[in-house]
Protein backbone atom coordinates (compact mmCIF):
# COMPACT_ATOMS: atom_id res chain seq x y z
CA UNK A 1 0.00 0.00 0.00
CA UNK A 2 1.08 3.44 -0.50
CA UNK A 3 1.53 5.83 2.27
CA UNK A 4 -1.58 8.51 2.90
CA UNK A 5 -0.73 11.76 0.79
CA UNK A 6 -4.13 12.96 1.04
CA UNK A 7 -6.84 13.10 4.35
CA UNK A 8 -9.46 11.63 2.11
CA UNK A 9 -6.81 8.05 2.10
CA UNK A 10 -5.92 8.91 5.67
CA UNK A 11 -9.10 8.95 7.08
CA UNK A 12 -10.56 5.69 4.78
CA UNK A 13 -7.12 3.86 6.02
CA UNK A 14 -8.10 4.93 9.73
CA UNK A 15 -4.46 6.54 9.80
CA UNK A 16 -5.13 10.24 10.74
CA UNK A 17 -4.26 11.66 13.15
CA UNK A 18 -0.58 11.12 11.87
CA UNK A 19 1.90 10.77 13.97
CA UNK A 20 4.63 11.70 11.60
CA UNK A 21 4.46 13.71 8.05
CA UNK A 22 7.20 13.48 5.50
CA UNK A 23 7.71 16.60 3.23
CA UNK A 24 9.79 15.73 0.02
CA UNK A 25 11.41 17.58 -3.24
CA UNK A 26 10.38 14.38 -5.34
CA UNK A 27 6.76 13.41 -6.10
CA UNK A 28 6.14 10.47 -3.36
CA UNK A 29 7.62 7.41 -5.79
CA UNK A 30 6.81 4.12 -3.26
CA UNK A 31 10.09 2.43 -4.41
CA UNK A 32 12.81 1.00 -2.16
CA UNK A 33 15.13 3.31 -4.21
CA UNK A 34 13.69 6.23 -2.94
CA UNK A 35 14.73 7.52 0.78
CA UNK A 36 11.47 9.02 2.03
CA UNK A 37 9.35 5.80 0.67
CA UNK A 38 11.89 3.82 2.96
CA UNK A 39 11.69 6.16 6.05
CA UNK A 40 7.85 6.14 5.59
CA UNK A 41 7.57 2.42 5.22
CA UNK A 42 9.91 1.52 7.96
CA UNK A 43 7.93 3.57 10.47
CA UNK A 44 4.87 2.54 9.31
CA UNK A 45 6.14 -1.02 10.29
CA UNK A 46 7.37 0.14 13.68
CA UNK A 47 3.87 1.08 14.46
CA UNK A 48 3.29 4.74 13.39
CA UNK A 49 0.41 6.45 11.62
CA UNK A 50 2.98 8.31 8.70
CA UNK A 51 1.99 10.37 5.87
CA UNK A 52 3.55 11.95 2.66
CA UNK A 53 3.65 15.47 1.39
CA UNK A 54 5.57 15.88 -1.82
CA UNK A 55 6.56 19.00 -3.66
CA UNK A 56 4.59 21.44 -1.63
CA UNK A 57 3.99 24.81 -3.13
CA UNK A 58 5.49 27.80 -1.27
CA UNK A 59 3.08 30.50 -2.24
CA UNK A 60 0.21 29.02 0.08
CA UNK A 61 -1.35 26.86 2.79
CA UNK A 62 -2.75 24.08 0.66
CA UNK A 63 -0.41 21.73 0.22
CA UNK A 64 1.66 21.87 3.60
CA UNK A 65 -1.88 22.21 5.80
CA UNK A 66 -3.78 19.14 3.90
CA UNK A 67 -2.57 16.18 6.28
CA UNK A 68 -2.48 18.41 9.59
CA UNK A 69 -0.11 18.72 11.98
CA UNK A 70 1.63 15.38 13.58
CA UNK A 71 1.35 14.31 17.29
CA UNK A 72 5.67 13.89 16.98
CA UNK A 73 7.75 15.42 14.53
CA UNK A 74 7.87 16.70 11.04
CA UNK A 75 10.54 14.66 8.10
CA UNK A 76 12.32 16.92 5.79
CA UNK A 77 14.19 16.13 2.77
CA UNK A 78 14.67 17.71 -0.22
CA UNK A 79 14.46 14.07 -2.04
CA UNK A 80 16.91 11.99 -3.46
CA UNK A 81 19.38 14.42 -5.31
CA UNK A 82 21.09 17.41 -3.44
CA UNK A 83 18.18 20.47 -4.90
CA UNK A 84 21.10 22.64 -5.79
CA UNK A 85 22.23 19.54 -8.43
CA UNK A 86 18.75 18.87 -9.26
CA UNK A 87 18.09 22.29 -10.21
CA UNK A 88 21.78 24.00 -11.16
CA UNK A 89 23.73 22.37 -13.86
CA UNK A 90 28.03 22.68 -13.10
CA UNK A 91 28.05 26.01 -14.75
CA UNK A 92 24.90 27.48 -12.86
CA UNK A 93 22.29 27.54 -15.22
CA UNK A 94 19.19 26.56 -14.26
CA UNK A 95 17.81 22.63 -15.49
CA UNK A 96 15.03 22.17 -17.46
CA UNK A 97 14.08 18.87 -16.67
CA UNK A 98 13.47 16.95 -13.00
CA UNK A 99 13.66 13.08 -13.86
CA UNK A 100 11.76 13.07 -9.82
CA UNK A 101 8.94 15.64 -10.88
CA UNK A 102 5.54 14.71 -13.05
CA UNK A 103 5.86 15.67 -16.06
CA UNK A 104 9.23 15.94 -15.97
CA UNK A 105 9.53 19.90 -16.06
CA UNK A 106 11.47 21.62 -13.14
CA UNK A 107 9.10 23.88 -11.49
CA UNK A 108 8.22 22.11 -8.22
CA UNK A 109 11.46 21.78 -6.43
CA UNK A 110 12.86 24.53 -4.63
CA UNK A 111 16.61 25.53 -4.64
CA UNK A 112 17.25 24.92 -0.81
CA UNK A 113 14.33 23.13 -0.27
CA UNK A 114 15.60 21.77 2.80
CA UNK A 115 15.33 24.99 4.18
CA UNK A 116 12.55 26.22 1.96
CA UNK A 117 10.20 23.57 3.38
CA UNK A 118 11.09 24.07 7.40
CA UNK A 119 10.64 27.48 6.48
CA UNK A 120 7.18 26.86 4.87
CA UNK A 121 6.29 24.30 7.96
CA UNK A 122 7.26 26.94 10.72
CA UNK A 123 5.02 29.90 8.70
CA UNK A 124 1.79 27.82 8.72
CA UNK A 125 2.36 25.99 12.18
CA UNK A 126 3.59 28.19 14.83
CA UNK A 127 5.13 26.34 17.86
CA UNK A 128 5.29 23.47 16.39
CA UNK A 129 6.63 20.03 16.64
CA UNK A 130 10.09 19.19 16.11
CA UNK A 131 11.50 19.20 12.06
CA UNK A 132 13.92 16.77 11.81
CA UNK A 133 16.01 17.07 8.50
CA UNK A 134 17.36 14.16 6.88
CA UNK A 135 17.98 12.70 3.21
CA UNK A 136 21.31 13.31 1.30
CA UNK A 137 21.19 17.27 1.12
CA UNK A 138 20.85 17.33 4.76
CA UNK A 139 23.33 14.65 5.49
CA UNK A 140 26.08 15.81 3.24
CA UNK A 141 25.45 19.29 4.78
CA UNK A 142 25.33 18.62 8.40
CA UNK A 143 28.80 20.22 9.22
CA UNK A 144 30.06 23.79 8.01
CA UNK A 145 30.59 22.89 4.45
CA UNK A 146 31.44 25.11 1.07
CA UNK A 147 28.49 25.93 -1.24
CA UNK A 148 29.26 26.03 -4.83
CA UNK A 149 26.40 27.82 -5.98
CA UNK A 150 27.00 30.96 -3.32
CA UNK A 151 30.68 30.41 -3.30
CA UNK A 152 31.47 30.29 0.18
CA UNK A 153 31.37 28.27 3.60
CA UNK A 154 27.85 27.77 5.09
CA UNK A 155 27.07 27.02 8.39
CA UNK A 156 25.60 23.19 8.51
CA UNK A 157 21.70 23.02 7.18
CA UNK A 158 20.90 22.54 10.79
CA UNK A 159 21.16 26.10 11.83
CA UNK A 160 19.85 27.61 8.47
CA UNK A 161 16.67 25.73 8.59
CA UNK A 162 15.81 26.51 12.13
CA UNK A 163 15.56 22.75 12.76
CA UNK A 164 15.24 20.91 15.74
CA UNK A 165 17.29 17.53 14.67
CA UNK A 166 19.08 15.92 11.54
CA UNK A 167 19.81 12.53 10.74
CA UNK A 168 22.63 11.43 8.44
CA UNK A 169 23.31 8.54 6.66
CA UNK A 170 21.28 5.58 6.04
CA UNK A 171 19.25 6.76 8.73
CA UNK A 172 16.58 3.47 9.32
CA UNK A 173 17.37 2.52 12.75
CA UNK A 174 17.97 6.32 14.12
CA UNK A 175 14.49 7.32 12.95
CA UNK A 176 13.04 5.25 14.20
CA UNK A 177 15.27 5.62 17.98
CA UNK A 178 14.09 8.96 17.48
CA UNK A 179 10.61 8.27 17.09
CA UNK A 180 10.46 6.17 20.07
CA UNK A 181 12.06 8.69 21.84
CA UNK A 182 10.14 11.94 20.89
CA UNK A 183 6.80 9.47 22.10
CA UNK A 184 7.73 8.92 25.28
CA UNK A 185 8.98 12.39 25.87
CA UNK A 186 12.56 11.23 26.45
CA UNK A 187 15.90 13.19 25.45
CA UNK A 188 16.99 12.02 22.40
CA UNK A 189 20.29 13.81 22.14
CA UNK A 190 22.41 10.60 22.88
CA UNK A 191 21.08 8.56 19.69
CA UNK A 192 23.60 7.48 17.32
CA UNK A 193 23.28 8.77 13.80
CA UNK A 194 21.67 12.25 15.25
CA UNK A 195 22.54 15.98 14.86
CA UNK A 196 21.29 18.65 17.22
CA UNK A 197 22.04 22.03 18.83
CA UNK A 198 23.83 22.75 22.00
CA UNK A 199 24.60 25.30 24.46
CA UNK A 200 27.44 23.72 25.21
CA UNK A 201 30.19 21.27 23.78
CA UNK A 202 29.27 17.45 25.16
CA UNK A 203 32.47 16.83 27.23
CA UNK A 204 33.46 13.50 25.24
CA UNK A 205 32.83 15.39 21.72
CA UNK A 206 35.93 15.96 19.65
CA UNK A 207 35.89 19.78 18.74
CA UNK A 208 36.73 21.13 15.28
CA UNK A 209 38.08 24.62 14.51
CA UNK A 210 35.20 27.05 14.85
CA UNK A 211 32.74 28.48 11.87
CA UNK A 212 33.89 32.10 12.17
CA UNK A 213 37.77 30.65 11.71
CA UNK A 214 37.07 27.80 8.75
CA UNK A 215 34.61 30.20 7.17
CA UNK A 216 38.01 32.55 6.86
CA UNK A 217 41.20 30.22 6.63
CA UNK A 218 41.32 27.42 4.04
CA UNK A 219 44.14 25.29 6.12
CA UNK A 220 41.37 25.31 9.17
CA UNK A 221 38.34 24.78 7.18
CA UNK A 222 41.11 21.71 5.87
CA UNK A 223 41.68 20.37 9.34
CA UNK A 224 37.91 20.20 9.95
CA UNK A 225 37.39 18.37 6.93
CA UNK A 226 39.76 16.04 7.63
CA UNK A 227 38.70 15.08 11.47
CA UNK A 228 34.77 15.26 9.68
CA UNK A 229 35.79 12.91 7.70
CA UNK A 230 37.59 10.06 9.44
CA UNK A 231 34.87 10.68 12.25
CA UNK A 232 32.29 8.50 10.17
CA UNK A 233 32.72 4.76 10.89
CA UNK A 234 30.59 3.29 13.27
CA UNK A 235 32.86 1.18 14.88
CA UNK A 236 35.70 3.95 15.80
CA UNK A 237 33.99 7.86 15.44
CA UNK A 238 33.58 10.10 18.35
CA UNK A 239 30.97 12.58 18.90
CA UNK A 240 32.09 15.60 16.94
CA UNK A 241 30.98 19.34 17.92
CA UNK A 242 31.32 22.64 16.56
CA UNK A 243 30.86 26.41 16.97
CA UNK A 244 28.44 28.12 14.54
CA UNK A 245 27.59 31.00 16.53
CA UNK A 246 27.05 31.33 20.26
CA UNK A 247 26.22 27.47 19.88
CA UNK A 248 27.48 23.96 19.09
CA UNK A 249 26.35 21.62 16.06
CA UNK A 250 26.88 18.70 17.57
CA UNK A 251 27.04 15.11 15.38
CA UNK A 252 26.56 11.92 17.40
CA UNK A 253 28.55 8.71 15.88
CA UNK A 254 27.10 7.32 13.38
CA UNK A 255 24.15 4.49 13.48
CA UNK A 256 25.55 1.15 13.48
CA UNK A 257 25.25 -0.39 10.40
CA UNK A 258 22.01 -2.62 9.85
CA UNK A 259 22.50 -6.58 10.21
CA UNK A 260 22.38 -8.52 7.05
CA UNK A 261 18.69 -9.83 8.91
CA UNK A 262 18.07 -5.96 9.91
CA UNK A 263 19.02 -4.88 5.89
CA UNK A 264 16.40 -7.51 4.14
CA UNK A 265 13.80 -6.54 6.68
CA UNK A 266 13.62 -3.09 4.79
CA UNK A 267 13.84 -4.58 1.70
CA UNK A 268 11.04 -6.98 2.30
CA UNK A 269 8.39 -4.33 3.32
CA UNK A 270 6.12 -3.96 0.36
CA UNK A 271 7.04 -1.46 -2.18
CA UNK A 272 4.10 -0.56 -4.75
CA UNK A 273 7.35 0.30 -7.24
CA UNK A 274 4.85 3.49 -8.92
CA UNK A 275 4.14 6.95 -8.39
CA UNK A 276 1.23 7.83 -5.86
CA UNK A 277 -2.26 7.80 -8.24
CA UNK A 278 -2.32 11.57 -6.52
CA UNK A 279 0.76 12.96 -8.16
CA UNK A 280 0.68 10.03 -11.35
CA UNK A 281 -2.49 12.12 -12.66
CA UNK A 282 0.24 15.16 -13.19
CA UNK A 283 2.43 13.48 -15.96
CA UNK A 284 4.58 10.87 -15.96
CA UNK A 285 7.90 10.55 -13.57
CA UNK A 286 11.44 9.81 -15.51
CA UNK A 287 12.78 8.23 -12.90
CA UNK A 288 10.37 5.62 -11.99
CA UNK A 289 11.89 4.03 -15.48
CA UNK A 290 15.03 3.56 -14.15
CA UNK A 291 14.19 2.16 -10.69
CA UNK A 292 10.82 0.37 -11.04
CA UNK A 293 12.48 -3.19 -12.11
CA UNK A 294 15.73 -2.75 -10.30
CA UNK A 295 16.86 -4.31 -7.44
CA UNK A 296 19.43 -3.08 -4.63
CA UNK A 297 22.10 -6.17 -3.57
CA UNK A 298 24.02 -3.73 -1.25
CA UNK A 299 25.03 -0.36 0.51
CA UNK A 300 28.10 1.79 0.96
CA UNK A 301 31.27 1.75 -1.18
CA UNK A 302 35.12 0.85 -1.58
CA UNK A 303 36.21 3.20 -3.63
CA UNK A 304 36.35 6.67 -1.77
CA UNK A 305 36.74 8.26 -5.02
CA UNK A 306 37.34 12.34 -3.86
CA UNK A 307 34.70 13.46 -5.96
CA UNK A 308 31.62 11.06 -4.56
CA UNK A 309 29.85 11.93 -1.64
CA UNK A 310 28.94 7.95 -1.27
CA UNK A 311 31.93 7.30 1.71
CA UNK A 312 30.25 9.64 3.85
CA UNK A 313 26.56 8.73 3.46
CA UNK A 314 25.88 5.41 2.85
CA UNK A 315 29.29 4.49 4.36
CA UNK A 316 32.51 2.83 3.39
CA UNK A 317 31.86 -0.94 4.65
CA UNK A 318 29.91 -2.59 2.21
CA UNK A 319 26.54 -4.41 3.47
CA UNK A 320 24.87 -7.00 1.10
CA UNK A 321 20.86 -8.45 1.17
CA UNK A 322 20.62 -11.84 1.40
CA UNK A 323 20.20 -14.19 -1.68
CA UNK A 324 16.76 -15.36 0.24
CA UNK A 325 15.82 -11.58 0.07
CA UNK A 326 16.95 -10.80 -3.28
CA UNK A 327 14.89 -13.54 -5.25
CA UNK A 328 12.19 -12.65 -2.91
CA UNK A 329 11.91 -9.41 -4.49
CA UNK A 330 12.63 -10.67 -7.99
CA UNK A 331 9.75 -13.02 -7.76
CA UNK A 332 7.44 -10.09 -6.57
CA UNK A 333 8.97 -7.56 -9.32
CA UNK A 334 8.40 -10.62 -11.62
CA UNK A 335 4.47 -11.21 -10.59
CA UNK A 336 3.98 -7.02 -11.56
CA UNK A 337 1.48 -6.72 -14.44
CA UNK A 338 3.77 -4.34 -16.02
CA UNK A 339 6.77 -6.78 -15.52
CA UNK A 340 7.95 -7.95 -19.32
CA UNK A 341 10.83 -10.28 -18.34
CA UNK A 342 14.04 -7.88 -17.81
CA UNK A 343 15.56 -6.78 -14.41
CA UNK A 344 17.04 -3.29 -15.34
CA UNK A 345 19.76 -3.72 -12.70
CA UNK A 346 21.28 -5.00 -10.18
CA UNK A 347 23.79 -3.65 -7.70
CA UNK A 348 24.42 -0.66 -5.73
CA UNK A 349 26.56 2.05 -6.10
CA UNK A 350 28.95 -0.29 -8.08
CA UNK A 351 27.57 -3.26 -9.05
CA UNK A 352 30.22 -5.77 -8.41
CA UNK A 353 30.99 -5.02 -4.89
CA UNK A 354 28.28 -7.90 -3.25
CA UNK A 355 29.47 -10.33 -1.09
CA UNK A 356 32.75 -10.23 0.68
CA UNK A 357 34.04 -6.99 2.66
CA UNK A 358 37.76 -6.95 4.56
CA UNK A 359 37.95 -9.14 7.71
CA UNK A 360 38.92 -6.31 9.98
CA UNK A 361 36.24 -3.75 9.62
CA UNK A 362 33.39 -5.24 11.61
CA UNK A 363 35.90 -5.18 14.48
CA UNK A 364 38.35 -2.43 14.05
CA UNK A 365 36.49 -0.09 11.31
CA UNK A 366 37.87 1.40 8.84
CA UNK A 367 41.58 2.04 7.77
CA UNK A 368 41.98 5.69 8.38
CA UNK A 369 45.70 5.51 7.00
CA UNK A 370 44.76 3.96 3.63
CA UNK A 371 42.14 3.03 1.26
CA UNK A 372 40.43 -0.08 -0.39
CA UNK A 373 41.10 0.26 -3.62
CA UNK A 374 43.50 3.91 -4.06
CA UNK A 375 46.38 3.61 -5.63
CA UNK A 376 45.67 -0.16 -5.84
CA UNK A 377 43.39 -3.15 -4.75
CA UNK A 378 44.08 -3.83 -1.40
CA UNK A 379 45.20 -7.08 -0.91
CA UNK A 380 43.27 -7.34 2.73
CA UNK A 381 40.03 -6.89 0.85
CA UNK A 382 39.27 -10.31 -0.20
CA UNK A 383 38.08 -8.91 -3.49
CA UNK A 384 34.96 -11.92 -4.44
CA UNK A 385 32.88 -12.11 -7.24
CA UNK A 386 31.45 -15.48 -6.99
CA UNK A 387 28.72 -14.78 -4.62
CA UNK A 388 27.53 -11.59 -7.42
CA UNK A 389 27.94 -14.97 -9.91
CA UNK A 390 25.90 -17.16 -8.03
CA UNK A 391 23.19 -14.86 -6.99
CA UNK A 392 22.91 -13.47 -10.88
CA UNK A 393 22.74 -17.40 -11.93
CA UNK A 394 19.90 -17.69 -9.19
CA UNK A 395 17.91 -14.33 -10.51
CA UNK A 396 17.96 -15.92 -14.17
CA UNK A 397 16.25 -18.77 -13.43
CA UNK A 398 13.18 -17.17 -11.37
CA UNK A 399 9.96 -17.74 -13.32
CA UNK A 400 9.30 -14.85 -15.25
CA UNK A 401 12.35 -13.28 -15.62
CA UNK A 402 14.25 -13.39 -19.10
CA UNK A 403 17.19 -11.15 -18.64
CA UNK A 404 18.81 -9.53 -15.68
CA UNK A 405 20.92 -6.62 -16.48
CA UNK A 406 23.94 -5.57 -14.69
CA UNK A 407 23.36 -1.50 -15.56
CA UNK A 408 25.26 0.17 -12.08
CA UNK A 409 28.84 -0.20 -13.36
CA UNK A 410 31.59 -1.65 -12.20
CA UNK A 411 34.69 -1.32 -10.86
CA UNK A 412 37.15 -2.69 -13.77
CA UNK A 413 40.66 -2.98 -11.17
CA UNK A 414 38.59 -5.12 -8.70
CA UNK A 415 37.57 -7.64 -11.45
CA UNK A 416 41.36 -7.78 -12.68
CA UNK A 417 42.55 -8.24 -8.99
CA UNK A 418 40.23 -10.93 -8.49
CA UNK A 419 42.07 -14.01 -9.05
CA UNK A 420 39.84 -16.77 -8.57
CA UNK A 421 36.64 -15.41 -9.82
CA UNK A 422 37.31 -12.17 -11.42
CA UNK A 423 37.81 -14.03 -15.33
CA UNK A 424 34.73 -15.95 -14.47
CA UNK A 425 32.41 -13.24 -13.59
CA UNK A 426 33.58 -11.22 -16.35
CA UNK A 427 32.44 -14.31 -18.95
CA UNK A 428 28.79 -14.07 -17.24
CA UNK A 429 28.47 -10.94 -17.52
CA UNK A 430 29.39 -10.35 -21.11
CA UNK A 431 27.06 -13.57 -21.80
CA UNK A 432 24.25 -12.72 -19.74
CA UNK A 433 23.83 -9.28 -18.45
CA UNK A 434 25.12 -6.60 -20.55
CA UNK A 435 22.41 -4.60 -22.69
CA UNK A 436 24.78 -3.76 -26.24
CA UNK A 437 26.64 -1.36 -23.66
CA UNK A 438 29.29 -2.06 -20.43
CA UNK A 439 29.67 1.21 -17.91
CA UNK A 440 33.21 1.52 -16.82
CA UNK A 441 34.34 4.88 -14.81
CA UNK A 442 37.70 5.60 -15.27
CA UNK A 443 37.36 9.52 -15.52
CA UNK A 444 40.56 10.06 -16.95
CA UNK A 445 43.72 8.92 -18.22
CA UNK A 446 46.57 11.48 -16.74
CA UNK A 447 47.64 9.91 -13.80
CA UNK A 448 48.32 13.20 -11.74
CA UNK A 449 44.33 14.03 -12.02
CA UNK A 450 43.77 10.48 -11.56
CA UNK A 451 46.14 10.88 -8.49
CA UNK A 452 43.42 13.93 -7.17
CA UNK A 453 40.49 12.48 -7.77
CA UNK A 454 41.93 9.20 -5.64
CA UNK A 455 41.41 7.10 -9.05
CA UNK A 456 43.42 4.03 -9.81
CA UNK A 457 45.40 4.47 -13.44
CA UNK A 458 44.98 3.57 -16.82
CA UNK A 459 47.09 -0.01 -16.99
CA UNK A 460 44.10 -2.34 -15.24
CA UNK A 461 41.37 -0.34 -17.93
CA UNK A 462 43.33 -1.54 -20.50
CA UNK A 463 43.77 -4.84 -19.51
CA UNK A 464 40.13 -5.17 -18.73
CA UNK A 465 39.28 -3.76 -21.88
CA UNK A 466 41.01 -6.12 -23.83
CA UNK A 467 39.05 -8.93 -21.75
CA UNK A 468 36.29 -7.69 -22.44
CA UNK A 469 36.50 -7.81 -26.06
CA UNK A 470 38.09 -10.95 -26.07
CA UNK A 471 35.42 -12.71 -24.52
CA UNK A 472 32.61 -10.97 -26.69
CA UNK A 473 34.57 -11.88 -29.70
CA UNK A 474 34.09 -15.43 -28.13
CA UNK A 475 30.13 -15.46 -27.94
CA UNK A 476 30.05 -13.45 -31.13
CA UNK A 477 27.88 -10.67 -29.88
CA UNK A 478 28.31 -6.63 -30.90
CA UNK A 479 28.78 -5.12 -27.63
CA UNK A 480 30.88 -2.12 -25.81
CA UNK A 481 32.37 -0.33 -23.31
CA UNK A 482 31.00 2.74 -22.65
CA UNK A 483 33.28 5.03 -20.31
CA UNK A 484 31.94 8.18 -18.16
CA UNK A 485 34.94 10.86 -17.87
CA UNK A 486 34.99 14.20 -15.99
CA UNK A 487 36.33 17.52 -17.06
CA UNK A 488 36.94 20.86 -14.73
CA UNK A 489 38.51 18.55 -11.63
CA UNK A 490 40.96 20.00 -9.76
CA UNK A 491 44.30 19.30 -11.16
CA UNK A 492 42.96 19.34 -14.32
CA UNK A 493 44.24 21.96 -17.41
CA UNK A 494 43.10 22.36 -20.97
CA UNK A 495 45.94 20.34 -21.82
CA UNK A 496 45.65 17.40 -19.74
CA UNK A 497 41.95 17.05 -21.58
CA UNK A 498 44.01 17.32 -24.86
CA UNK A 499 45.97 14.09 -23.77
CA UNK A 500 42.84 12.22 -22.50
CA UNK A 501 41.19 13.14 -25.99
CA UNK A 502 44.28 11.39 -28.07
CA UNK A 503 43.98 8.55 -25.02
CA UNK A 504 40.35 7.88 -25.49
CA UNK A 505 40.77 8.09 -29.49
CA UNK A 506 44.07 5.96 -29.74
CA UNK A 507 43.98 3.69 -26.76
CA UNK A 508 40.14 2.99 -25.97
CA UNK A 509 39.36 3.97 -30.15
CA UNK A 510 36.28 5.96 -29.00
CA UNK A 511 34.73 9.49 -29.07
CA UNK A 512 33.46 9.79 -25.49
CA UNK A 513 29.59 10.57 -25.13
CA UNK A 514 29.60 10.14 -21.56
CA UNK A 515 31.15 13.66 -20.19
CA UNK A 516 30.79 15.09 -16.94
CA UNK A 517 32.03 18.47 -16.18
CA UNK A 518 33.01 18.60 -12.24
CA UNK A 519 30.60 19.92 -9.73
CA UNK A 520 31.89 20.90 -6.29
CA UNK A 521 29.25 19.12 -4.11
CA UNK A 522 29.12 19.39 0.12
CA UNK A 523 31.43 17.13 2.14
CA UNK A 524 34.27 15.87 -0.90
CA UNK A 525 37.68 15.65 -0.81
CA UNK A 526 37.67 17.22 -4.39
CA UNK A 527 35.44 20.05 -3.47
CA UNK A 528 37.70 20.76 -0.20
CA UNK A 529 40.38 21.01 -3.30
CA UNK A 530 38.12 23.08 -5.34
CA UNK A 531 38.34 26.04 -2.70
CA UNK A 532 41.15 25.86 -0.93
CA UNK A 533 43.36 25.17 -4.58
CA UNK A 534 45.24 22.49 -2.33
CA UNK A 535 46.28 18.90 -1.87
CA UNK A 536 44.80 18.44 1.13
CA UNK A 537 46.68 15.35 1.72
CA UNK A 538 50.19 16.96 1.04
CA UNK A 539 49.55 20.48 1.42
CA UNK A 540 50.86 21.40 -2.03
CA UNK A 541 49.09 23.89 -4.17
CA UNK A 542 46.90 22.06 -7.06
CA UNK A 543 45.58 23.73 -10.07
CA UNK A 544 42.12 24.71 -10.26
CA UNK A 545 39.68 26.27 -13.19
CA UNK A 546 37.28 28.25 -12.06
CA UNK A 547 36.63 30.64 -14.79
CA UNK A 548 32.85 29.17 -15.45
CA UNK A 549 33.74 29.33 -19.31
CA UNK A 550 37.06 27.84 -19.42
CA UNK A 551 35.70 24.58 -17.18
CA UNK A 552 32.95 24.10 -20.33
CA UNK A 553 35.68 24.47 -22.66
CA UNK A 554 37.26 21.51 -20.95
CA UNK A 555 34.50 19.36 -21.62
CA UNK A 556 34.21 20.65 -25.42
CA UNK A 557 37.72 19.97 -25.58
CA UNK A 558 36.87 16.34 -25.37
CA UNK A 559 34.02 15.82 -27.58
CA UNK A 560 34.90 18.28 -30.27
Amino acid sequence: MFLPTTSQEAAAAGKAPFDIILVTGDTYIDSPFVGVAVIGKVLAAAGYRVGIIAQPALDGPDDITRLGEPALFWGVTAGCIDSMVANRTASGRRRQRDDYTPGGVNDRRPDRATIAYSNLIRHHFKDTRPIVLGGIEASLRRVAHYDYWSDKIRKSVLFDAKADYLVYGMAERCVVELAAALKADRDPTTIRGLCYIAREKPEAALELPPFDRVKEDPKAFTEMFHSFYRNNDPVTAQPIAQRQDSRYLVQNPPALYLSQGELDAVYDLEYERDVHPFYRADGPVRALDTIRFSIASHRGCYGECNFCAIAVHQGRTVRWRSERSILAEARAIAALPQFKGTIQDVGGPTANMYGFECARKDKKGSCSHKRCLYPEVCGGLGVDHDPQLQLLRKLRDVPGIKRVIVASGIRHDMVMADQKAGRAYLKQLVGHHVSGQMKLAPEHSEDHVLDSMGKPGTASLLKFRDRFYELTRQIGKKQFLTYYLIAGHPGCEAKDMQNLRRFCAEELKVRPEQVQLFTPTPSTYSTLMYWTGADPFTGKRCFVEKNVRARETQKKILRA
